[in-house]
């Protein structure tokens, strides 16, 4: 199976505020309008979807008032105008009514050190300092339930065209296969087109089960069955194929693709994602979810309408997040119209993070060979293309090679043999 940790991929995965919060109920009482604002943005976060949060004014005064005699939330984020011992007997009052599992972050409008050690020697899980910043907050709610050891997990990148035959899925498996062969990152590339998909027929492997058996019973999939799923290919690469069969339904609903996703993740560090050409209650989770998002579009009127909707869709949904990356393929198609590259890009407002010209001889051999372009053609444009692609959506180069201290020593004593 794919591991997690290995020595080449140790600092790759999900940045901690990029881990989602657990379903838990959260209660805030604020003092300043500020710390409520970057309280509802942060609530507004995908990471935050699960949880269950709520703010209102009166800071710590208000919240005694409001839980006594009342079971108190998961965790109470509660702020004070006071400093010093002022706070902390206001703190006292609070812990009368809260309750020993409630997890209590203290928010205040000063950087004291001593104030922070004696609210934690207090009980409290965290003192921060306003204003504050919606994404530290995530990650600050994510580390108060994170297990004590708990291994890191990996970052999920969905590839989505913006039209049918955009080229996305082909793209999706040869940055998948780039990341973990060129990049040397340990990568799961996760088909989700159950009827048509073709991971399996790019990389020249029969079809199987996996996908859609994870789908139809995502409880029973811990490490044991996902690794009888997988298929191996490589030291670094593993396919979760889609059955591409006709013959049953497929039926799972949001919350089977987000428990097989999430154990996915759990064991490798970067997940590719290739998503199909569809608009369901799921692929609006699974895109929104993710920590990556890359958009193929071909350069006409219906990609850019639908790619224009699904950045307006995604803004709204991940205020938080970095706009999904662009990539505009199959540029130059003989004897077709197309919107230039630089207009379509001026009306979405972002510029492509990838721009392939239309090569029909190399992606056809090497969908026929079963073979990706770096393999086929390695120092091809669209291969150059491909290669800086899986730089960008990873943020790392491929590691120069080095030269072995044996092969050093073996040529001095060559040269020390011939004087």
């Amino acid at each position: 199976m794919t591991t997690l940790h290995s020595p080449e991929t140790e600092a790759f995965g999900a940045k901690p505020q990029e881990r989602p919060v657990p379903r838990i109920s959260i209660h805030a009482f604020v003092e300043f309008p500020d710390t409520g604002s970057a309280l509802q943005r942060a609530g507004a976060d995908r990471r935050l979807s699960k949880a269950n949060l709520s703010v209102q004014l009166g800071g710590i005064a208000g919240a005694v008032e409001h839980f006594n005699g009342a079971v108190t939330p998961n965790l109470l984020i509660v702020e004070t105008r006071l400093n010093g011992q002022a706070a902390l007997d206001e703190l006292d009052k609070l812990a009368h009514v809260c309750d020993p599992s409630t997890k209590v972050i203290v928010v205040g409008r000063v950087n004291d050190v001593e104030l922070y050690r004696e609210l934690m020697r207090r009980g409290a899980s965290e003192y921060l300092v306003a204003p504050l910043d919606p994404m530290h907050l995530i990650e600050v709610i994510s580390g108060l339930y994170l297990e004590p050891g708990a291994a890191p997990i990996g970052r999920i990148v969905a590839f989505m065209g913006t039209r049918g035959g955009a080229g996305s899925s082909s793209l999706s498996h040869n940055v998948g296969f780039c990341i973990a062969e060129e990049l040397q990152i340990n990568t799961t590339i996760v088909d989700f087109d159950l009827a048509f998909g073709t991971a399996g027929l790019d990389f020249n492997d029969e079809p199987g089960q996996g996908v859609a058996d994870a789908l139809s019973a995502p409880e029973r999939l811990d490490d044991v069955l996902l690794d009888r799923l997988l298929m191996k290919r490589g030291d670094h690469l593993s396919l979760f194929t889609a059955p591409a069969a006709l013959e049953r339904e497929y039926d799972a609903g949001p919350d089977a693709y987000e428990s097989v996703l999430e154990a996915v993740r759990q064991t490798t560090p970067c997940v590719i994602v290739d998503m199909p050409h569809l608009w369901a209650p799921w692929v609006k989770i699974t895109l929104i979810g993710a920590d990556e998002i890359v958009l193929v579009a071909t350069p006409d009127l219906a990609s850019l309408r639908n790619a224009k909707s699904m950045m307006e869709l995604l803004k709204h949904n991940r205020p938080n997040d970095a706009p999904p990356r662009l990539v505009l393929n199959q540029i130059g198609q003989p004897k077709r119209p197309e919107i230039p590259a630089k207009d379509f890009a001026e009306t979405l407002g972002i510029e492509p993070a990838c721009v392939l010209n239309f090569d029909p001889m190399l992606f056809g051999q090497a969908a026929n060979n079963g073979q990706m372009l770096i393999e086929l053609q390695p120092n091809a444009p669209s291969s150059t293309a491909v290669r800086r692609l899986a730089q960008v959506v990873t943020g790392r180069a491929p590691q120069p090679v080095q030269k072995s201290a044996t092969s050093l020593l073996s040529f001095l004593n060559k040269g020390k043999k011939r004087a």
